[in-house]
């Protein structure tokens, strides 16, 4: 075989992430699993978590390849701990993190609880933001952030104020971390996705009487006239964090059919 022959072969091989080493929190369904498939197809050594031991197993088996599922609950500082502790013993350093677990639960402004507002804000918000800082001492010069907010900080959504304001949080933190870590050539951004076809909204519709009407309404607010897929979402998860998108940082990107821009 001609040495051009082997150079084309081994450029074939090569993956953009190839030799990187990810964390994708909430890994084990939608959005996280549809970026968790792309980032291993890519060459990535992938990390997935999630709450439910019985997603994670058939997540890394649907998933194949270099992916580890590690059990754990962002918003529990412990379970943060054990994950950065793994990783380190595995894997020594982190390249890239997706910080994709969250939650959205429903309650208007005079129904919301305390107990509803504070699970919001632990998950969305103080579970990202701790899912990061734990990870600073591993985390390689160069390396990414995608922060997975939503196009509820842009817009007024009725009966998810709680669940807006914590993405309004994340989204913050993607402008301040990417000032933060620029010495350190750490690029930080954010994807706001509009409805998409995930098990978190399935189980938004289950307490509807009318699911189908809901859905339906949903897809009304989207000018391309349809639900986004997760792997739509996935894909601009990929394009942040490799080098591909190499001169963005700070940004966030929406993915949502056109809602928020048109």
């Amino acid at each position: 075989m001609s040495s051009l022959a082997n150079t084309t072969e081994r450029s074939i091989r090569m993956g953009k992430l190839s030799n990187k080493t990810a964390v994708i929190t909430g890994g084990s369904s939608g959005i996280g699993l549809a970026t968790a498939k792309k980032f291993v197809a890519e060459g990535a050594t992938v990390y997935i978590t999630g709450r439910r031991e019985e997603e994670l197993a058939k997540a890394q088996a649907e998933i194949g390849g270099d992916v580890v599922a590690v059990q754990g609950d962002i918003a529990n500082l412990a379970d943060l701990d054990l994950l950065w502790a793994q990783v380190k013993q595995e894997r020594g350093s982190v390249d890239i993190i997706v910080t994709n677990a969250g939650i959205a639960e429903a309650a208007s402004l005079p129904a919301a609880t305390p107990a509803h507002f504070d699970k919001t804000f632990a998950i969305n918000a103080r579970g990202t933001f701790f899912t990061v800082q734990k990870a600073l001492p591993l985390l390689n010069e160069g390396g990414s952030i995608v922060l997975i907010s939503g196009v509820g900080h842009m817009l007024g959504w009725p009966d998810f104020p709680a669940y807006s304001a914590s993405k309004a949080a994340v989204r913050s933190f993607a402008r301040s971390w990417a000032a933060e870590l620029m010495g350190r050539r750490i690029r930080v951004n954010s994807v706001s996705p509009g409805p998409i076809e995930t098990p978190i909204l399935d189980r938004l519709y289950a307490g509807d009487s009318d699911p189908e009407a809901v859905r339906a309404g949903l897809v009304s607010t989207v000018p391309m006239g349809r639900m986004g897929g997760a792997n739509e979402i996935a894909s601009a998860i990929l394009f942040l964090a490799s080098s591909d998108s190499s001169f963005i940082t700070g940004t966030d990107m929406a993915v949502d059919g056109g809602t928020t821009q048109l």
